[in-house]
C-alpha cells in the first residue's frame, strides 16, 4: 500500500504530463493577456488635458459638486437655517422621455454644510432634507445618518442646525425652531482654524434601466435638478474678515436647461435665499470609475479550460481501470483533489496577482479613473479567486469521479459553474434570475472578485451585470465549499477502498488470463 506522500508524488507525475501543464499555461495566459488588452485599449480623451476625479479623504473616487452659498467660520460656531421649500426638475423621465417635468428624485439635496474649503473631495459634514429620504446628515461621502422623515413646505418647515466644535460636527433639526432634535455627531480629523459654512443644493441624475437581450437591463441617467428656499438664516462664530460668497463646487450651467431656463446658483430676495444646484455628494459609482475587477475578462474563458483539465484528470484514471489497470481508488481521488486544487491555486494565484495590479496601473497611466480597492482588499481578490478556481476544479473532478464519462461531466461542470459565472456578468438575464443564479449554483463562489461596496445613499444599477453580487464574498465562498464537499463526499463513496481496487484488479487480471 501506497503512503500519502507516495500517493501524492504518483498522482503529481501523472498531473504534469505535457499536455496539462501546456493548458495550465494557456489558462494563466488568457487571464493575462485578455486583462492587460483591456487595459491598454481604455484611454481617456479630452480636449486638452482631462480633469482628474475629486478623491476624499481616504483617497477613494467620490462625487462632489453642488451649489454653495458660504462664508468662514472659526474653530467654535453654528449655522441655523429654516428650510419652506424644496423643488426640482427631472428632464424626460419614463415613460415616453418627451417631457421635462418637475419634481424631486430621491437624493435630491438642500441644506447647509460645513466644509474644509471649496475644493472638490475636502472633508465636509452636512444637515439636509433629501427629496425622498427625509432629513439626514452625511459626512466625508461615505457616511450616512437618517433623522425625521417627510418633506418640507412653507406650512411645515424645516429647521436645521450645525454646530462646529473642533473638529467635532453636530447636527440637529427641528420643526419650530426651539425644540430640537439631535440627528448625528461627525468627528472630522484635521479641519483647519477657519473653515466654510453655509447653504447649498445638488441633485444627480435621475437612474432608469432600459432592457435589453432577455430581459436584462442598462442603466441610463437624465440631468436633474434641486433647489431650496432658506430664511432665518443666522450663523454664529463667523469669522468677520469674509462675507457670504456663492460658488460652485464642480461644473455646472453646461447643460441647456441650465444655459437657456434656470442656471445653477444662489438668489437672494425679500430676506430668503434660494439656492439651486445639481449633481452629488457622495461616493462615486461605476459611472465615475473603472472598478479593478473589469481586468479580470479573462476569467471565463480560462475557467472553461480548468474545468477541462480537472474532468480529463480523473475519466483518464476510469480509462485505465476499465482496460485492466489499477482501478480508481479513494485514495488516488483524495489525492487528485490535492494536487488538481493546488496547481490550479498556484495557477490563478500567478495570473490573477499579475493581472491586477499591473491592469490597474496600466489604466491609471492612460488616463482612466479607477475605484481603488484597498490593499486587504486587493489581497483578499487575488487570494480569494485563486482559492475559488482551485474550488470548482476539485468540483469538476469530484463530478467525473462520480459520472466517469468526460464529455458529460464537462457539460454538468460547464453549466453550473462557467455558465451561471459568464452569462450575469453582462446584462443578459433578468436581474432577479441574475441574482437567484449566483445565491443557488457553485458560481457563486465568484463574489469574491467584487471590490465595489453598495452604499444606500447613492442611486446606483446593483446588479450582477454592474459589478455588484448578491453574496457577500465569504458567503458566496461557503456555497461553492457546500457543493464541493457533497460531490466529493459521494464520488469518495462510488469508488472502491484501497483494498477493494486491489482485489478487482486482481479479479480482472484472471479474467483476463482465463
Amino acid at each position: 500500500m501506497l503512503t500519502t506522500n507516495e500517493l501524492l508524488r504518483q498522482e503529481w507525475t501523472r498531473f504534469r504530463r505535457p499536455g496539462r501543464l501546456i493548458a495550465m499555461a494557456a489558462a494563466a495566459l488568457t487571464v493575462l493577456v485578455l486583462g492587460l488588452l483591456y487595459a491598454n485599449g481604455n484611454h481617456a480623451s479630452c480636449d486638452g488635458p482631462c480633469p482628474t476625479d475629486p478623491r476624499g479623504p481616504d483617497g477613494s473616487l467620490v462625487s462632489d459638486q453642488f451649489s454653495f452659498l458660504h462664508r468662514d467660520l472659526g474653530q467654535n460656531g453654528s449655522i441655523t437655517v429654516r428650510l419652506t421649500s424644496m423643488t426640482g426638475t427631472i428632464t424626460y423621465p419614463p415613460p415616453n422621455h418627451d417631457a421635462i417635468v418637475p419634481g424631486l428624485v430621491p437624493w435630491a439635496k438642500a441644506g447647509i454644510i460645513v466644509k474644509d474649503g471649496v475644493r472638490q473631495g475636502s472633508s465636509y459634514a452636512a444637515l439636509m432634507l433629501t427629496g425622498g429620504h427625509g432629513v439626514r446628515m452625511q459626512y466625508d461621502y461615505t457616511h450616512d445618518i437618517a433623522g425625521s422623515a417627510g418633506g418640507v413646505s412653507a406650512r411645515s418647515p424645516r429647521w436645521l442646525r450645525l454646530t462646529r466644535s473642533g473638529d467635532t460636527l453636530t447636527g440637529d433639526e427641528s420643526v419650530d425652531g426651539s425644540q430640537w432634535a439631535k440627528v448625528g455627531v461627525a468627528k472630522l480629523s484635521g479641519l483647519p482654524r477657519t473653515v466654510q459654512v453655509g447653504l447649498f443644493a445638488t441633485s444627480p441624475g435621475d437612474l432608469t434601466l432600459r432592457r435589453v437581450g432577455l430581459g436584462g437591463a442598462t442603466e441610463e441617467t437624465r440631468f436633474t435638478q434641486a433647489g431650496g428656499t432658506f430664511d432665518h438664516v443666522g450663523v454664529e462664530g463667523a469669522v468677520s474678515t469674509g462675507g457670504w460668497r456663492s460658488d460652485l463646487v464642480g461644473e455646472m450651467n453646461h447643460t441647456d436647461w441650465e444655459k437657456y431656463h434656470k442656471a445653477s446658483g444662489a438668489v437672494e430676495a425679500n430676506g430668503t435665499v434660494t439656492v439651486t444646484g445639481a449633481g452629488d455628494i457622495g461616493p462615486m459609482g461605476t459611472d465615475g470609475g473603472r472598478p479593478a475587477e473589469r481586468t479580470l475578462i479573462g476569467l471565463t474563458p480560462a475557467l472553461l479550460i480548468l474545468l477541462v483539465v480537472a474532468v480529463r484528470f480523473v475519466t483518464a484514471e476510469h480509462r485505465r481501470g476499465a482496460t485492466g489497470g489499477a482501478p480508481l481508488t479513494r485514495q488516488a481521488l483524495a489525492a487528485k483533489a490535492i494536487v488538481a486544487g493546488a496547481a490550479t491555486f498556484v495557477t490563478g494565484l500567478l495570473s490573477v496577482g499579475t493581472v491586477l495590479p499591473a491592469g490597474l496601473a496600466i489604466l491609471r497611466s492612460n488616463g482612466i479613473p479607477v475605484i481603488e480597492p484597498s490593499a486587504l482588499t486587493e489581497v483578499r481578490v487575488v487570494v480569494g479567486l485563486a482559492a475559488v478556481l482551485a474550488l470548482t476544479a476539485v468540483l469538476a473532478l469530484a463530478l467525473a469521479a462520480v459520472l466517469r464519462r468526460t464529455w458529460p461531466a464537462i457539460l454538468l461542470a460547464i453549466t453550473t459553474l462557467a455558465l451561471p459565472y459568464a452569462v450575469t456578468a453582462v446584462p443578459l438575464l433578468p436581474d432577479t434570475l441574475s441574482r437567484r443564479l449566483l445565491r443557488t449554483t457553485p458560481a457563486a463562489g465568484f463574489a469574491t472578485q467584487q471590490t465595489l461596496t453598495e452604499y444606500p445613499q447613492v442611486i446606483a444599477h446593483y446588479a450582477p451585470s454592474a459589478g455588484y453580487f448578491p453574496l457577500p464574498w465569504w458567503a458566496g465562498t461557503g456555497v461553492l465549499c457546500m457543493y464541493v464537499v457533497v460531490v466529493l463526499g459521494v464520488a469518495l463513496r462510488r469508488v472502491p477502498g484501497t483494498g477493494e481496487g486491489e482485489g478487482r484488479a486482481r479479479g480482472a487480471c484472471r479474467t483476463s488470463l482465463l
